[in-house]
């Protein structure tokens, strides 16, 4: 075997804690596939029903529905901390097993008899598909936590969040478009071969050297996987608290949910803001989101990790809200120039691109805050305070719509992001993490005894 050949098989590895291509090629492609799901639920079906002649509040209400299953994902975080079967690792059983939920309820959503007079029905299929949606993030989450390394995080994150906005965007543009030729169970057949084609991913890659590729083939429990795996609630949760108890902790999670009350209202916004005020058709929309999406997620991709690891966490994370405020308030005081596409495009980019930005320092940051040993569950908890503000976003834009111009409802909405960067001032990431690597010892005292009887 030559060298070079010995150089190419490191570089394309089958073990994502030995490879760093390996990880961002395994993480970016399970982000895909959360994409693809997520563009057609939250934003493809909400246009195809504001083209349709659907009130805001009913939009609103299905995309609050389909957002509440992403609030579940703290009580699934736990279930993953504490079972797994750990000759496979600790992640990537619950990773398949989420991936393949997906793609059924993903399947799913085509049989609903005439979607359009069947809200009812969407709502409950959207919300099946999120659960299992919301199930493959977390056990995707969790995995990264483990195994991504503390100097790559930002720069992963940039990868991941940037190949989600790329799926999502090209999930609505495709999604759109064969909804308006074909209709909605060809659109979700013909995109559902994408998501299980990503199914070979976690099937093929695993965690730690020489673990089980799948329960019949041979391998083992990595000494890791054992040592870090705890096995009893009351240690879970135990330490859980301890580290979610600290004062970084608390005020990221109140400031995840406070700016995803933003995020919920804005998708939830545009698609009915741009089809009913400005006369735009839905396949109009998917297009320019679509374009100034993906222009926001490659940049993500390829610069918004380096400015994180560059610049700092909270630098960032203040630049990003500072200037995301400044850009709803000025869009809200200039309602007069709506009639010009170039401002609304400008719009649409610039949102999107600092949201990606935000999204990634936000994923950095609170994978910084977490300790490993119950990663995936408090990773979780903050990720399940960003999704119920999401659904809570969501479901308010029906309110503040009924009762207020557009003109006010961003203005409103530009106040959220001012409340996140007055919080995140309070957070030492430096204090925390060494209080956090204080609890080894608690870590160790806590798995050693089951580490001994094993």
């Amino acid at each position: 075997m030559t060298k070079e050949t010995i150089i190419i098989k490191k570089r394309l590895g089958r073990v994502l804690t030995d490879n760093a291509l390996t990880r961002y090629i395994t993480f970016s492609a399970l982000y895909i596939a959360q994409g693809i799901p997520e563009g057609i639920t939250f934003f493809a079906i909400p246009a195809w029903l504001a083209m349709n002649g659907k009130t805001a509040m009913e939009i609103a209400a299905y995309v609050g529905v389909i957002g509440i299953p992403w609030s579940f994902k703290i009580i699934i975080a736990p279930l993953m901390d504490r079972f797994t079967f750990l000759a496979m690792g600790r992640k990537r059983p619950w990773v398949i097993l989420g991936q393949l939920g997906l793609i059924i309820s993903f399947l799913c959503i085509g049989l609903v008899e005439d979607p359009l007079n069947n809200l009812s029905g969407l709502m409950a299929v959207g919300f099946f598909i999120s659960f299992f949606g919301a199930f493959q993030d977390v056990a995707t989450d969790g995995m990264a936590v483990d195994v991504i390394p503390e100097n790559e995080q930002a720069r992963a994150n940039g990868l991941m969040w940037g190949t989600k906005i790329i799926g999502t965007s090209a999930a609505l543009m495709a999604g759109t478009w064969l909804i308006n030729n074909f209709g909605l169970a060809t659109a979700i057949s013909s995109l559902s071969i994408v998501v299980a084609t990503i199914m070979f991913f976690p099937i093929y890659f695993r965690e730690r050297p020489g673990e089980k590729t799948m329960p019949w083939t041979a391998g083992k429990v990595s000494p890791d996987s054992q040592q870090t795996q705890l096995k009893s609630w009351k240690n879970i949760f135990k330490s859980l608290y301890k580290v979610v108890r600290l004062k970084s902790s608390l005020v990221f999670a109140l400031g995840v949910f406070v700016v995803s009350l933003m995020f919920g209202l804005i998708d939830t916004l545009l698609p009915i803001f741009s089809i009913q005020e400005l006369g735009w058709t839905n396949s109009y929309f998917s297009n320019v989101f679509s374009i100034t999406t993906v222009i926001g997620g490659f940049l993500g991709m390829f610069i918004g990790g380096y400015l994180v690891d560059y610049f700092g966490k909270i630098r960032m994370l203040s630049v990003y809200l500072f200037c995301i405020t400044l850009l709803i308030a000025v869009f809200a005081s200039f309602s007069n120039l709506w009639s010009n596409n170039l401002i609304i495009y400008t719009f649409i980019l610039s949102y999107y691109t600092l949201y990606t930005f935000l999204c990634i320092a936000v994923f950095a940051s609170a994978m910084h805050l977490c300790w490993k040993t119950v990663a995936a569950t408090q990773f979780t908890l903050y990720m399940a305070l960003s999704n119920m503000g999401r659904a809570a976003g969501a479901a308010m834009l029906g309110v503040l719509k009924t009762n207020f111009s557009w003109e006010i409802v961003f203005l409103i909405i530009a106040i959220m992001p001012v409340i996140m960067v007055i919080l995140i001032q309070l957070i030492n990431f430096k204090k925390h993490r060494v209080t956090i690597d204080s609890f080894v010892i608690l870590k160790h005292t806590i798995v050693a005894p089951h580490a001994i009887k094993d």
